[in-house]
């Protein structure tokens, strides 16, 4: 007994660890504090994690595990726990990417507390999977479509939505980004986007006319030097909805502004644009998000259509009635050709393709 309390003064080994009796929501402020509040959505993230924290009891941190998270993910989606403030959820749950979207807050906030020293515990949710998201077709406005939409816009009198409109038409800008564009950020024949959501600066080329028709309307809003700095546009986002009101343009749901930024990335592809240059005008710093846009360029997949077996069918025989014709002997010179090995030749099996697989076939 004495050798064991020796031990246990002049080792840390010996010592029993204390139990961490922190509960959720110390573990909530305590990652806002060191990590959170330099995040650009970081309060966002802080009052989704409080409502999970609420609806979960506020539990010691140390009991939350995969099969509580995973029970408040399930509930979620069924339309429980639903924010007092949020009226239009509560008839229904929310969506699969909304349950994602909580699911990687909790992740990260265990992960960055692991980082700076906070959190000694494995990451409780580390091995939960998010849900699969099968990928939606992207809507863009056809030329008409865009045609149409201008015209409204003209006729609403809405300068400030209009230019906006045509600066995220031009540049594939967001909508945000194009509506806290200022005078300074309009410089030798571009656009500079400061702010954007990767947090990187993007100059931009824009065309000489839609230049000049900016510049025109700053030196008509901005009358003073220090103006420079603030804000070229007024916030005119119902005026587009009710411009695209006007125009009887059927959007999919949630993207209503958005629809220009995927409508510029769309016909730059279908234009012959590179996808690489797509990519650095978007801001993307995942080539594959830009990837969405890559089958409406006109050369996408096209060897299909050349190299398909039908294809090749074609080029070989112009009928049925041709291969019947042919010897044994001139259809295994054929065969030999397509490198295809065959035995006991039959003309209606190279019909079926056998010029076309190039592998072996029955004959």
């Amino acid at each position: 007994m004495a050798w064991a309390k020796t031990q246990v003064a002049q080792s840390e080994e010996w010592i029993k660890p204390k139990k961490d009796l922190r509960r959720f929501r110390e573990l909530i402020d305590l990652w806002f504090d060191l990590h959170g509040m330099q995040l650009k959505r970081g309060i966002e993230r802080k009052k989704a994690l409080i409502h999970m924290c609420d609806a979960l009891g506020n539990p010691i941190a140390s009991t939350i595990d995969a099969n509580m998270f995973a029970t408040y993910r399930k509930e979620r989606l069924e339309g429980k726990h639903v924010p007092l403030n949020d009226k239009r959820k509560r008839s229904r749950g929310i969506s699969v990417n909304s349950a994602n979207r909580e699911h990687a807050y909790l992740r990260s906030m265990f992960n960055e507390l692991r980082r700076v020293g906070q959190w000694s515990g494995p990451n409780p949710i580390e091995h939960v999977r998010q849900f699969k998201v099968d990928e939606q077709e992207l809507s863009y406005l056809s030329l008409a479509d865009i045609a149409k939409l201008l015209a409204s816009l003209e006729k609403g009198s809405e300068l400030d939505a209009l230019l906006v409109t045509k600066v995220c038409l031009a540049i594939g800008a967001r909508w945000s980004e194009a509506v806290n564009l200022r005078r300074s950020q309009l410089r030798g024949g571009k656009v500079q986007l400061a702010k954007t959501k990767s947090g990187k600066i993007r100059a931009i080329p824009i065309a000489e006319d839609l230049e000049r028709e900016l510049l025109n309307f700053s030196n008509i809003r901005v009358d003073r030097k220090s103006d420079l700095d603030e804000p070229l546009f007024r916030e005119c986002y119902g005026a587009f909805r009710e411009a695209v009101e006007r125009a009887k343009i059927t959007l999919p749901k949630g993207q209503l502004t958005h629809v220009l930024r995927h409508t510029f990335a769309s016909h730059f592809m279908m234009a012959g644009g590179n996808i690489l240059t797509l990519q650095r005008v978007l801001g993307h710093a995942d080539l594959k998000t830009t990837m969405r846009y890559a089958h409406l360029s006109p050369e996408h997949l096209q060897e299909s259509v050349r190299l398909n077996p039908l294809a090749q069918l074609h080029l070989t025989f112009t009928s049925e009635n041709e291969v019947k014709q042919l010897k044994p002997s001139t259809l295994r010179d054929l065969i030999a050709q397509c490198d295809i090995t065959a035995s006991e030749p039959n003309d209606m099996a190279l019909w079926r393709g056998a010029p076309a697989v190039g592998k072996e076939v029955d004959l």
